[in-house]
């Protein structure tokens, strides 16, 4: 009958065996962000950059996919599951988790092959033989404990990941509504633009003005948002090949990018021949850029917190580390019990690729397709300041800004603000 160590012992063991490898539970998954931008804040003491850039980090970039029609068509083919399977050699998830994989394949190839030597052992041919090695106890560990812990397991890693997709969720909707504001301010800016006594050169310059700010100010965020060594040469040259030399050097020097684009289309906005509630109205769609970053920089900067990712992996490695103990007998109907490891790596494999997928999703930008976000918002505000009243056919006919004056000055009236003092703040004519 097989003799079992003490639950401790190899709790102790696999402790020891955690903290000597470099693959569980890292200190950090996340780089250092400067946080001189946002004010003179004390910050804890730097966390050590990896010496090497892991395959995972690598494939990253590969990630930033924008669905067409016939990608949708291939995603929910009924060849997916097959496809599916058969790149899994190939997948970045997996190949970021080999060093994990084969750390608890390892803890159940040792407990197979000692418990093999103090326990005996069967040959191919079926003819059982005695322990080679005599007056030591096979290892093993109970099943009941693993089996309570699992469900609480489970909940770890299901609050992981939801609050992982929950945060790239929240980027990609800050991407969308940029999109959405981007194509709304330049539509605006374009359509109700004050043509009267306006030469077409000036038109034509403000409108596209009005473009390229609009496009500055994604970019700009876009280069925020990214880790410098990838996007500060790309946003460099974006920039001098696109805007005003002089432009393009006061947002590239300025301590915090964005703010300096924005900036530049607010006076964009400002410098649009129309009336000033129109102009108020475009500021609107312009404000909601600033709520997008702000809300983007909560994110780069405040991951989930530390304490429950790290216990999180520490949970999950000790189990799957000691798991293969547990398992032993269970699988006691293979030969010489070597499905156990097969069945590990299998656990491994799965169990860690969840929260692997977690880690993945807890920084968004890095697999967002911002760059193709960006280069779409230019060519459309491009095209929309391209366009021009009546040039469909359309009768179209924008009032002048005196014309706006009356309506304001009439909706005053009717209202009872009459007062002297309202009307000179508003530029309203005596």
């Amino acid at each position: 009958m097989m003799l079992r160590l003490s639950n401790a012992v190899f709790a102790l063991i696999a402790l020891a065996s955690v903290s000597q490898g470099s693959a569980f539970a890292p200190s950090s998954t996340s780089s250092r962000v400067d946080t001189a931008l946002f004010g003179n804040t004390q910050s804890p003491p730097p966390i050590p950059m990896p010496k090497a850039i892991s395959y995972g980090e690598e494939s990253r970039k590969y990630r930033r996919t924008v669905f067409t029609h016939d990608d949708w068509v291939k995603h929910r083919s009924p060849e997916r599951f097959v496809r599916n399977l058969s790149s899994i050699w190939s997948s970045g998830v997996y190949k970021n988790l080999a060093n994990e994989v084969m750390a608890t394949t390892g803890v159940a190839t040792f407990v197979v092959l000692y418990n093999a030597l103090v326990g005996g052992y069967t040959d191919f041919s079926g003819v059982a033989h005695a322990a080679p090695i005599q007056g030591l106890m096979q290892v093993g560990l109970p099943l009941a404990p693993f089996t309570l812990s699992s469900p609480s397991l489970g909940l770890l890693l299901v609050f992981r990941t939801n609050t992982s997709y929950q945060r790239w969720d929240e980027a990609r909707k800050n991407w969308g509504m940029n999109i959405n504001h981007t194509r709304d301010l330049v539509r605006m800016g374009t359509a109700m633009y004050d043509r009267q006594g306006v030469s077409p050169e000036k038109v034509e310059k403000d409108l596209k003005t009005l473009s390229l700010c609009t496009w500055a100010f994604v970019r700009a965020m876009k280069r925020h948002l990214s880790p410098e060594s990838e996007d500060e040469e790309a946003f460099k040259r974006e920039l001098y090949e696109k805007l005003p030399s002089a432009q393009a050097e006061a947002i590239i020097k300025a301590a915090h990018r964005p703010n300096r684009a924005l900036f530049d289309l607010s006076l964009a906005i400002e410098n649009l021949n129309m009336h000033f509630m129109r102009k108020n109205e475009i500021h609107k769609a312009a404000t909601i850029f600033e709520d997008n970053l702000g809300s983007s920089e909560r994110l780069l900067t405040s991951p989930v917190p530390l304490f429950y990712s790290r216990h999180l992996a520490r949970f999950l490695s000790l189990w799957l580390l000691l798991i293969p103990f547990a398992l032993y007998d269970t699988l006691g109907g293979t030969w010489n019990h070597v499905g156990l490891i097969p069945t590990t790596a299998v656990l491994s494999t799965f169990l860690f690729g969840i929260e692997e997928l977690a880690a993945q999703m807890e920084e968004p930008f890095t697999i967002l397709p911002m760059q193709a976000f960006c280069d779409k918002i230019g060519n459309w505000c491009n095209e929309i300041v391209s366009w021009s009243p009546g040039d469909n056919g359309m009768e179209v006919t924008i009032p002048s800004a005196v014309e706006q004056d009356h309506v304001v000055e009439e909706m005053m009236v009717a209202n009872g603000s009459t007062r002297p003092s309202l009307r000179k703040v508003l530029g309203l004519k005596k």
